[in-house]
């Protein structure tokens, strides 16, 4: 199983990457969280990796930081909870956040995230209290600069992490209105900010 891969960043997006390792290109699929830090295509990338395997398919789940990869395997641990479903979670509440909901049970929290209903939320809650309680958050770096984007591509990236159109279009004219002078990583994380009720600062 592949656990850990550096190389360079050749293309990215809010979901996925393509990395460069020693002439082989690895895509990996990415929470939003891992997405904002990366640096610019062409620039070393090292990522924790979650081997994911089918019966049809075989997956790689990228991480910049031990915390994040650990949120997910243990999001996937939970009945119903898929990979999809694990990196919509992680992308859409960082994750000091999500250990503090989960070991509050804070359901109005967990089910503003896209693709979380209640039952799921009341799953993970009650799989995953008493594992948050030993879990630390890790110190994360910021990323380089990346170019600022324009409002379609705030939505369409808002779009693609599950919320509907109106309600990215929302988001990212409030975050625009605010300050649309920021890096895309930092619009598209204030924009979820907002989408989810957490105060952004």
């Amino acid at each position: 199983m592949i656990g850990h891969l550096r190389g360079t960043l050749l293309r990215k997006s809010p979901q996925e990457v393509i990395l460069d390792v020693a002439g082989v290109g690895y895509r990996l699929q990415i929470p939003v969280s891992t997405f904002y830090r990366l640096g610019e295509p062409g620039g070393e990338v090292r990522l924790l990796v979650h081997t994911h395997v089918r019966e049809d398919a075989l997956a790689l789940f990228g991480f910049l930081t031990a915390t994040e990869q650990t949120l997910f395997e243990q999001l996937i641990s939970v009945a119903g909870v898929g990979p999809k479903v694990a990196l919509n979670v992680l992308s859409g509440i960082e994750g000091p956040d999500l250990m503090e909901a989960l070991r509050g049970g804070d359901l109005a929290r967990l089910v503003r995230i896209p693709g979380v209903g209640k039952k799921t939320a009341e799953r993970l809650v009650v799989e995953l209290r008493d594992k948050m309680r030993g879990l630390g958050s890790t110190a994360e770096t910021a990323a380089a600069a990346a170019p600022s984007g324009p409002k379609d591509d705030l939505v369409s990236a808002l779009v693609n992490l599950g919320y509907s159109r109106p309600e990215a279009e929302r988001g990212a004219e409030r975050t625009l209105r605010e300050d649309g002078a920021g890096r895309f990583e930092d619009l598209l994380r204030r924009a979820l900010q907002h989408l989810s009720g957490r105060p952004s600062g």
